[in-house]
């Protein structure tokens, strides 16, 4: 099941990666035995004193690794635009899953309902790498840098799913989430949805992760009274991000929020 899951996700190509983003920071954060590799932008002109937002951003599963540049291949380039670093000053960081794990903790059987057989495990520990994602943001937010009230979340298909994930996980600890293609268990936004600002996205055919996942969840967030936007793009398939990523009021309306 496990290995099905993974084959399916890595239908999509990954980028060659050769550009490289050298305003992202290559870093490490070492637990015990674990690490976990990680690269992180600081904005321009960046003085220490100052408290600034964070941005948590969640790769998807074609894109874990070791090598710390992989995950920037999709969304960096948005952060490392120049305008936009200037215009939305912040702390932005992306961090690799490794190789043999995965942001959500799910499962999926080969049944062909509309949800393409993805379930959601709320009732089992983190994994090893959103685990130590937690350690990280932790961390930071006790440094005494970050802007507590605007602590940003999202991610793409694999790290859509640690979105919604991670939103349950830490409730009351984000001012909004960008959850891309991805999907989640639909009973959790009772415990953290309300007044939740959140804008999901998907593809309508996608044939990776079907767009019913994140309808079902659009559906739960309305229900716990989240304030939800829901972007579906017609006829495209296992790549919103690319869509999410071009909408011209996509950094505006995730930087005036605020918890």
């Amino acid at each position: 099941m496990a290995k099905l899951l993974i084959s399916l996700l890595l239908l999509l190509p990954v980028v060659a990666f050769t550009q490289g983003y050298p305003s992202f920071e290559k870093k490490e954060l070492i637990r015990g035995t674990d690490t976990l590799r990680y690269r992180v932008q600081y904005p321009f002109n960046y003085n220490p004193s100052k408290k600034y937002p964070l941005v948590l951003f969640l790769h998807g599963a074609g894109e874990r690794g070791s090598d710390n540049e992989l995950q920037l291949a999709w969304g960096a380039a948005l952060f490392a635009d120049s305008n936009n670093r200037a215009k939305f000053p912040a702390i932005v960081v992306f961090p690799q899953c490794r190789r043999d794990d995965f942001w959500a903790r799910i499962a999926r059987n080969n049944n062909k309902d509309s949800l393409g057989g993805f379930s959601f495990l709320s009732n089992v520990p983190v994994g090893k790498s959103l685990g130590l994602v937690e350690q990280l943001i932790d961390s930071m937010a006790a440094s005494g840098k970050i802007n507590m009230k605007k602590i940003y979340l999202g991610g793409l298909s694999m790290g859509g799913m640690g979105t919604f994930e991670l939103l349950w996980r830490k409730p009351n600890f984000f001012a909004a989430a960008l959850p891309i293609c991805g999907g989640g268990d639909p009973l959790k936004p009772t415990e953290w949805a309300r007044k939740f600002p959140i804008w999901v996205f998907h593809g309508e055919k996608d044939p990776v992760v079907p767009p019913s996942n994140s309808r079902l969840m659009v559906h739960a967030l309305k229900a716990a009274k989240a304030k939800v936007k829901y972007s579906e793009y017609p006829g495209v398939l296992h790549d919103s991000w690319k869509n999410a990523f071009a909408e011209p009021e996509l950094l505006s309306w995730l930087f005036k929020q605020k918890k």
